[in-house]
């Protein structure tokens, strides 16, 4: 208790004033990042709890004496402190030494982000058990030719040996996951798309990763995909927060079919620059439509109104549940849907042999009752908080698998193409535009997610510099001493730093808590072998320099009955 008491205090308001304030970040990494600091907060304090009342309890009970005093001699880890720190501390030029070491060693580790020997990412590859291909086929195809080419594409899965087995959905959306909901893939209805959900063996049967899977896949299925003028994207599950893409640029302005062609122009610019991949807009190509014009007067004279044939033809194209079915030995009902087969619906001239019942019971053909006529579909129109949007998603891949690298150099084209049409065009990294009086864009996706992490981050730990320097100023009552403060004794930093060590191994093998683990270990290897060093070091210094301006004081003896005190002015 003597030993590690009050430094075990200390520790412990300091870490609850480190990670708590990482509460209050926002956006959509909020609710992934909230539990830890909340858990962890109550977890120290009821540590503490535990080191002051339950184990001097415990050992009371298990030691079975009374006699706690102990009068232990320095350990052979502190002599051994003592013996490595004792020169650095008295030898001006070792001293210099190792702090010009220390320097050097901290501007090569910052330098290590723009070397890029780290990448700069958010959201690390996780090794999940699937994922999905999404597959778009050009505007106006036919249901039969999407399912050709996502049988096709989806026979090329059969050649991967992690692969165990596959599911097709032709013209419909696979089952609501975790990436759908955000992305919106369970809302695809239309005859040209098609999702293949994509099985894995279990993790502990395969070697391979789920990503360096996805990677694989992506060039053999994309020679494939062309073959058919298909669009493909390997969607992996996210190990966090989901996005619309890696990579996402939503394009504003005042006129929506201007927005369009600027978009057009940024996604050939994403199409050309090397490693992004799975490219794709929300444009939506002119597609041929038809609209039935009825002839109001035949059809009046006929006897047949303008519902009747509407209802037909909507039964003729779109399935429609007429009623329930119980059998026996079912425990829910069967759904009774009728629908015209598809021979019959195939092809425009089927369509007008249909058959519509007038007011007299006469069957009545529709070639009889109107005409058909050619037209183009509707485009859709996206909104952001009511703005009008163009998005232009994609991916990422290769050696740089992170958006930061991505943006910086499509920043630099994007910029230099709106020259060359002597576009005005901003580009926005934080925040949406104000209005859409001119053109712009806004850089969304897995980076604004990065942005807002670690903006609200950065302000956390802002508040915990300030936090722990009031804690150890009210702690020490000294302004110079939290800043070269350490605890006080070797032996505890040692074994502390070894006990997170440890304990960080077991998570050094998981792909999305990597990184966290390799930062932790290395962290603490640096912290004891290097802040042990140098906070002595500056303490020495500090005070080196504060005796260096006193000057000695005289000694005054007050009596005061038999006592005799002595003061030093």
């Amino acid at each position: 208790m003597d030993e590690v008491g009050n430094p075990t205090i200390l520790a412990t308001l300091a870490v609850i004033a480190a990670i708590l304030p990482m509460a209050f970040v926002g956006g959509l990494s909020g609710p992934y990042v909230r539990p830890i600091p909340v858990g962890a907060s109550a977890a120290m304090f009821f540590s503490l709890m535990v080191a002051f009342v339950v184990t001097p309890w415990a050992a009371v009970r298990l030691l079975k004496t009374n006699n706690f005093h102990f009068a232990a001699a320095e350990g052979k880890l502190t002599h051994l402190y003592r013996k490595w720190m004792t020169p650095l501390v008295e030898n001006p030029a070792k001293r210099n030494g190792f702090i010009v070491t220390i320097i050097l060693l901290l501007l090569l580790s910052v330098s290590l982000v723009p070397l890029k020997l780290v990448t700069v990412k958010m959201l690390p590859f996780d090794n999940k058990s699937e994922l999905q291909v999404i597959i778009d086929m050009p505007e106006g195809t036919t249901l039969e030719e999407t399912a050709r080419a996502t049988e096709h594409i989806a026979s090329m899965l059969q050649a991967v040996p992690e692969v165990i087995h596959y599911q097709t959905y032709i013209g419909t959306a696979a089952p609501y996951n975790f990436n759908g909901l955000v992305r919106h893939y369970f809302l695809r209805q239309a005859p040209n798309v098609a999702d293949i959900q994509v099985n894995f063996l279990s993790k502990r049967e395969r070697s391979r990763q789920s990503h360096a899977i996805a990677s694989s896949l992506r060039e053999p299925l994309n020679k494939v995909a062309a073959l058919y003028g298909a669009n493909i994207k390997i969607a992996e599950v996210p190990p966090g927060p989901p996005v619309l893409e890696t990579l996402v640029a939503e394009v504003y302005g005042p006129d929506y079919q201007r927005q369009t062609q600027i978009a057009k122009k940024i996604e050939t610019i994403f199409r050309q620059t090397d490693g992004v991949v799975d490219v794709d807009s929300y444009i939506e190509e002119q597609s041929p439509g038809y609209r039935f014009v009825i002839d109001q007067q035949k059809a009046s004279m006929i006897g047949v109104n303008a519902r009747d044939i509407a209802d037909t033809m909507q039964l003729a194209l779109t399935p429609r549940t007429i009623g329930l079915f119980h059998r026996s030995n079912e425990p829910e009902d069967v759904h009774v849907i009728a629908q015209i087969p598809r021979a019959e619906r195939s092809s425009i001239e089927k369509l007008l042999r249909l058959k519509v019942r007038s007011s007299n019971g006469q069957l009545i053909s529709l070639s009889e009752l109107g005409r058909m006529e050619e037209t183009k579909r509707e485009q859709s129109i996206y909104h952001k908080n009511l703005m009008p949007v163009v998005y232009v998603t994609a991916n990422v891949a290769g050696r740089e698998e992170s958006p930061v690298y991505a943006i910086l150099k499509l920043k630099k084209k994007i910029a230099q193409e709106m020259q060359k049409e002597k576009i005005a065009f901003e580009q926005y990294s934080t925040h949406q535009p104000l209005s859409t009086a001119e053109y712009s864009m806004k850089w969304d996706g897995e980076w604004h997610i990065t942005y807002e992490f670690f903006r609200d981050l950065g302000v956390a730990f802002a508040i915990v510099l300030l936090l722990i320097y009031i804690i150890v100023v009210s702690w020490f009552r000294s302004f110079t001493m939290p800043l070269v403060i350490m605890a006080v004794r070797f032996r505890p930093m040692a074994l502390t730093a070894a006990a997170v060590i440890v304990g960080s191994t077991v998570i050094v093998f998981d792909p999305m808590f990597q990184g966290l683990a390799v930062s932790l270990m290395a962290g603490e290897v640096a912290s004891l072998l290097l802040s042990r060093a140098a906070v002595p070091i500056f303490c020495y210094l500090l005070q080196r320099r504060q005796r260096a301006f006193t000057l000695p004081a005289p000694e005054l003896d007050i009596e005061e009955g038999e006592r005799v005190w002595k003061l030093q002015i």
